[in-house]
């Protein structure tokens, strides 16, 4: 009888190697910086169809239809060249979904956990838009027109020094608006379950 010649060792190992490889988890790119200036992806429908599709239990506390307040986001964002989807994105982590809890409530219109109640959702969203660009953008020197395209509603736009500190959302968090280090982290994992829910890749 013919003995069967056994395989060497090496080949052997870089089989099994391959067979491991195949079976570990895809990895996807390194996330890269993340801007928080730039227009929307996402449209006032899509980001409320992902509101209504992945909201918690209950209902959420606010005084305009998640619609309008959708809609806030998406033309305020635009219009001062923020990205008004991940302010969003920012607005449900802040509130819990717009459930709220803390020391904000939802009469208040605040969606973006800064000091202050504001008048209406439009001028809170304008507020958080507004404050989002003076952590991003270097020429948005003053709470004035120009360079903000409607009324400064941010009374603490002027107190974030320097402008521009942290011109993409991966600067957020250890003391860039909020003290928490994993912070970016959290708004970015909504905003790409947002993103996913709207058929696009995540950034």
């Amino acid at each position: 009888m013919r003995t069967r010649r056994l395989l060497p060792l090496s080949i052997l190992l870089a089989a099994l190697a391959v067979g491991l490889a195949a079976c570990a988890p895809v990895k996807g790119p390194a996330a890269g910086p993340v801007p928080v200036m730039g227009q929307s992806d996402l449209g006032a429908e899509q980001i409320a169809g992902y509101f209504w599709a992945h909201q918690p239990p209950g209902s959420p506390c606010l005084t305009v239809s998640v619609e309008e307040l959708t809609a806030y986001f998406a033309f305020h964002g635009n219009l001062e060249n923020v990205r008004g989807d991940i302010a969003f994105a920012q607005a449900l982590v802040e509130t819990g979904w717009f459930r709220y809890g803390g020391q904000v409530h939802c009469w208040q219109n605040n969606y973006g956990g800064m000091s202050g109640s504001f008048p209406d959702a439009e001028t809170g969203v304008r507020a958080q838009i507004q404050h989002l660009r003076a952590y991003a953008d270097p020429s948005a020197t003053s709470c004035s027109q120009p360079p903000l395209h409607t009324p400064c509603a941010d009374p603490t736009f002027n107190f974030v020094s320097p402008k521009g500190k942290a011109p993409n959302w991966n600067d957020m968090g250890n003391g860039n608006w909020a003290a928490a280090p994993d912070y970016a982290g959290k708004v970015l994992r909504v905003y790409n379950e947002m993103r996913a829910y709207a058929g696009l890749p995540g950034v």
